[in-house]
């Protein structure tokens, strides 16, 4: 079990800390050329955050849902990585978080092994990758980790972050907008992570203070 008294922050992946669309997109395609079966791409990007099956099932019949997205997470890391960016900001709020002394772990709904993938290729250090988690779900790594602030651009990643009893920061840079990610339940939302490192001095002081 980790020590709460140092500072632990956690992040969400997807449209977070990547800018995931382009390369989720060639998987998609890459997909369908594979099982001659439509996929809007374009539509399945604007959706991004809620776990693969939960997009696939729009495509595939119920029992051919677990074998794509085998299929899927095989072909991802020749698709996906290379053309993903890293979101604005991104590394600069992890980096910030360390510089304080803290860690910062990374939560994604994502096959972990692809997780670890994308922040090496785009040479982002986290103190931990656990995947495979979604909203409340989420909640599991962050206990464990006493993570007491998890960041994240999905309504699912508050409830995750109000789950563990962590203050929830929502960048509203994915698929929910700041009124929709406030009504959730955020507890602050920044336009993007670039307006993470002030905000994060600001709560460390009134932690210190307190």
């Amino acid at each position: 079990m980790a020590s709460h008294s140092a500072l632990t922050v956690g992040f969400d992946l997807d449209m977070t800390l990547i800018d995931s669309r382009p390369g989720i997109k060639a998987a998609y395609e890459a997909l369908s050329a594979r099982t001659g079966t439509y996929i809007d791409s374009d539509l399945a990007i604007t959706r991004l955050g809620p776990p693969l099956e939960q997009e696939l099932v729009q495509w595939f019949p119920d029992e051919r849902v677990e074998e794509m997205g085998e299929l899927y997470r095989e072909i991802y890391p020749e698709y996906a990585i290379a053309p993903t960016p890293a979101m604005k900001g991104a590394r600069e709020a992890i980096e910030t978080v360390r510089r304080a002394g803290g860690r910062a772990i990374v939560v994604t709904a994502k096959h972990e092994p692809n997780a670890k993938l994308h922040l090496s290729h785009l040479g982002i250090e986290a103190d931990a990758v656990i995947g495979w988690l979604w909203a409340e779900a989420k909640a599991e790594a962050l206990r464990e980790y006493g993570a007491t602030v998890y960041v994240g651009d999905h309504t699912g990643d508050v409830r995750g972050a109000r789950t563990a009893g962590a203050l929830s920061v929502a960048v509203a840079t994915g698929p929910c907008a700041a009124d929709e990610l406030l009504t959730a339940g955020a507890d602050v939302v920044l336009d993007d992570l670039t307006a993470f490192p002030v905000w994060l001095s600001g709560y460390i002081g009134d932690r210190t203070a307190g």
